[in-house]
């Protein structure tokens, strides 16, 4: 009878035989079956609970670690505005950067001076040689010097009343300025003419950039570079002509500076494409407000940035940057803008960047975009993950620092040397942490991104060309963000364009030491005064800084 019953039956019954008392079993084979049946219902139920209970607690747990990483995610993202609005934007790890230092240095010199100022006036009486002077620092010997000189009213001997002689003299060298002054030209053209033929001479009068118009072209050079240089808007420059007695409204300086940015449209081609000849340019863009006639509101315009510095590697050719004005930040404009070009692009990792052809474009991605996004969690609080981090990648800007201004052998051979083990150790790092994070949490997107674009981080090893970073194009950027923040907007898209050509020139000028004024002056005399298109690259700044002195005179 027993052969009859079910295998797990039999099991269950065994099993409830041993853990419960026997005389409360059922006695026949179908009560005992039915009563295994639905002690395996039970069973079946309960473990079906179970199953759910574990369910539950599964999606709490992801939903509770969603919102802890959307939490944190929403954390982070108010910490960076808050920086940004209120904040260092120093990225060094020193916990007062050096900036803000300067700052507090400045006031403390101050109020040093003042006491000692105040002492001085206690002690008037005491001789000179008393008072301990500190160092002052030098004056450069290319400004003018003008001499003057002091002495006695009565040369004769207070003694003997005899003439004296000088015996050496006590010389001293202050700095002194002479406030801006505007000066107006008259240009006279007197008629020559011969008695016996009637024959009338008179000299050709100078071509002028605004024709029949009031400025010389110093001082519409005094305007560009006031704007877009020292980031000084026509609005003020036009209430400082007004303290001088000069009424010259905002709309006329714009007018000026059009005129000045149609000529100098040319050399600023020229400039573009001499960039473009570069074997490595670090590209950017960023955004400026752009007013929007019609809508009561601004549009956002961008500049698209190009910087070329060799230096770092020793190159031959000489820093320059340009700046694009287009209306927008899609990758059409990228292409566009570099639709000819053959060489490295040193970038951040935004999108269109990655559609670049690779057959004659290669990308190289900057270490300060990954730094940066470690840093911001890093300067808030406890974050051993984020400040292990930029310890390792400290260590590659110190080997930076030893090979910077050799040839581009001679860094790459340093790097494989030096930083290619930190390069793969700080890999595996990232790896492995990512797997222990928080998928949502900035940590782990900070990690992403540098894994996600590890093969142009890493280029750097492999060509001594390249740079760690694209810094050069970044601070290249900062002065038309002060010119922005200053103006509020550009006042139309053409307003862009005349400000990237003037721009590019000033900036380039900065870059190769030169100052902005006197180039433009010279090379706007120049321009007006039909200079030939096929010598422009004599008027590029770098150039125009070696041969000034051999080029024929500006009219």
């Amino acid at each position: 009878m027993h052969s009859k019953v079910p295998r797990n039956c039999a099991l269950i019954c065994f099993y409830f035989c041993v853990s419960t008392q026997t005389d409360s079993l059922p006695s026949d084979i179908e009560a005992l079956r039915a009563f295994a049946l639905k002690a395996l219902g039970e069973r079946d139920a309960l473990a079906r609970e179970r199953d759910q209970v574990a369910l539950e607690r599964d999606v709490e747990r992801a939903e509770k670690e969603k919102l802890q990483g959307l939490y944190e995610h929403v954390r982070h993202l108010l910490r960076k505005a808050n920086d940004r609005a209120y904040g260092s934007k120093s990225e060094k790890l020193e916990k007062l950067p050096a900036d803000q230092l300067q700052l507090a240095l400045e006031d403390l010199e101050a109020g040093n001076a003042r006491d000692e100022a105040a002492e001085e006036k206690k002690q008037a009486s005491l001789p000179r040689m008393d008072k301990p002077r500190k160092s002052r620092g030098s004056l450069p010997s290319h400004l003018p010097h003008i001499h003057e000189t002091l002495a006695p009213e009565n040369t004769n001997c207070p003694c003997c009343n005899q003439p004296m002689h000088v015996i050496g003299e006590d010389t001293s060298k202050r700095l002194h300025v002479v406030p801006a002054q505007h000066q107006i030209i008259v240009t006279h053209r007197p008629k020559l003419a011969c008695r016996a033929c009637e024959k009338v001479v008179q000299a050709n009068a100078p071509e002028h950039l605004i024709k029949s118009g009031l400025p010389t072209e110093a001082m519409v050079a005094s305007v560009l570079v006031a704007k877009y240089g020292w980031h000084l808007p026509l609005y003020r420059q036009s209430k400082m002509l007004a303290a001088q007695g000069l009424d010259i409204d905002r709309s006329t300086l714009a007018f000026w500076v059009g005129y000045a940015a149609c000529e100098l449209t040319p050399l600023y081609e020229r400039l573009k494409e001499n960039l473009l000849s570069a074997t490595r340019l670090a590209v950017d863009e960023t955004p400026i407000p752009v007013l929007d006639p019609g809508r009561g509101r601004t549009k956002t315009g961008y500049f698209w940035t190009m910087a070329r510095d060799d230096r770092p590697f020793g190159g031959a050719d000489p820093p320059g940057v340009v700046y694009t004005y287009c209306p927008g930040r899609g990758g059409v404009h990228l292409h566009t803008l570099l639709k000819d070009y053959r060489g490295i692009v040193q970038c951040d990792g935004y999108a269109p960047y990655k559609k670049l052809p690779e057959d004659r474009i290669t990308l190289a991605f900057c270490w300060s975009h990954v730094r940066r996004a470690f840093f911001d969690i890093a300067r808030k609080g406890n974050a051993p993950i984020a400040t292990q981090t930029l310890l390792r990648i400290a260590q590659l800007y110190r080997t930076e620092e030893k090979i910077r201004g050799k040839s581009a052998e001679e860094r790459r051979l340093v790097r494989q040397a030096q930083s290619l083990h930190h390069v793969l150790a700080l890999k595996a790092f990232l790896e492995k942490q990512l797997t222990r994070v928080s998928q949502k949490s900035p940590i782990a997107s900070a990690i992403r991104y540098a894994l996600n674009h590890w093969q142009g981080l890493v280029r750097f090893l492999d060509d001594g060309r390249i740079d760690l970073d694209s810094n050069i194009v970044e601070r290249s950027m900062r002065p038309q963000k002060l010119t922005c923040k200053n103006s509020l907007f550009a006042g139309h898209d053409f307003g862009g364009e005349n400000w990237a050509i003037v721009a590019s020139l000033i900036e380039t000028c900065k870059f190769t030491g030169i100052d902005p004024y006197t180039y433009l002056t010279d090379v706007l005399t120049r321009l007006v005064n039909l200079w030939p298109n096929s010598r422009l690259d004599e008027l590029l700044p770098w150039a125009w800084a070696a041969n000034r002195h051999q080029l024929p005179r500006a009219a």
